[in-house]
């Protein structure tokens, strides 16, 4: 599993993650929850290495990796997609797929390139490959950025806001692609997430942070989502 362990962090002298505990199965989804600015999408980049813990332990597949950078962790399984999607907008939609390749580096098993499955999940990769990512709409380009994620062949993916911004029916198409890589590749998913209708649609267990807290946590299918809804308010 993927394991926090009483994770603190900050940004300089300002503590912004107060002893974080959250874990993450084998093929499970679970999703984070709060107000803007609680500490999520710190919390993302503290376990994928982007951003240094100050105290506690990151448990990866049962090793111990607080103390490894980004890349080590990328070619241990985890996978992130960043708010705003990350993708390099002047190169190709293909180039941009490509990039996930080097986490498979060290990897004697792994195919070096695009897994067909990619373009199973996701057709605009295919469709679109020449076309330069700068170019596509914002649920086009999620796509794009989940499908080089799912390059690197991880265990575990971890996503920022993948609804964010994006028309109803491209969500939709979204969501099944996110329950086809928990189901047929085994994959497990953490996401941050605003839009409660998917959250609670999609994830198993969810936590809710409070300024950098975690304040409550429990299953998706014993709590109304409305029981969580003024965690999300202004």
């Amino acid at each position: 599993m993927l394991k926090l362990e009483h994770i603190n962090a900050a940004y300089g002298q300002s503590p912004v993650l107060f002893d974080i505990n959250l874990e993450v199965n084998d093929a499970e989804a679970v999703t984070l929850i709060g107000r803007n600015g609680v500490g999520k999408t710190t919390l993302l980049r503290t376990i994928t290495g982007l951003h240094p813990v100050t105290a506690g332990g990151v448990r990866l597949n049962g090793e111990q990796v607080e103390d490894q950078p980004a890349f080590v962790r990328a070619r241990a399984g985890l996978a992130y997609v960043p708010q705003g999607r990350g993708l390099f907008s002047h190169l190709s939609v293909e180039e941009n797929l490509l990039m996930g390749l080097p986490a498979l580096a060290g990897r004697p098993t792994a195919k070096k390139q695009v897994p067909e499955l990619v373009y199973d999940l996701f057709p605009i990769c295919r469709d679109m490959a020449s076309r330069k990512a700068g170019n596509l709409s914002g649920g086009q380009q999620q796509q794009v950025a989940i499908g080089r994620a799912l390059v690197t062949q991880p265990r575990y993916l971890l996503l920022d806001e993948p609804t964010e911004g994006i028309q109803p029916s491209i969500v939709q198409e979204i969501e099944t692609a996110l329950t086809r890589i928990r189901t047929e590749l085994r994959v497990a998913v953490l996401l941050v997430e605003q839009y409660l209708d998917f959250a609670w649609a999609f994830a198993d267990r969810y936590y809710v942070l409070q300024r950098g807290r975690v304040v409550e946590s429990g299953l998706t299918a014993e709590v109304p989502q409305s029981a969580v809804q003024n965690y999300m308010g202004v």
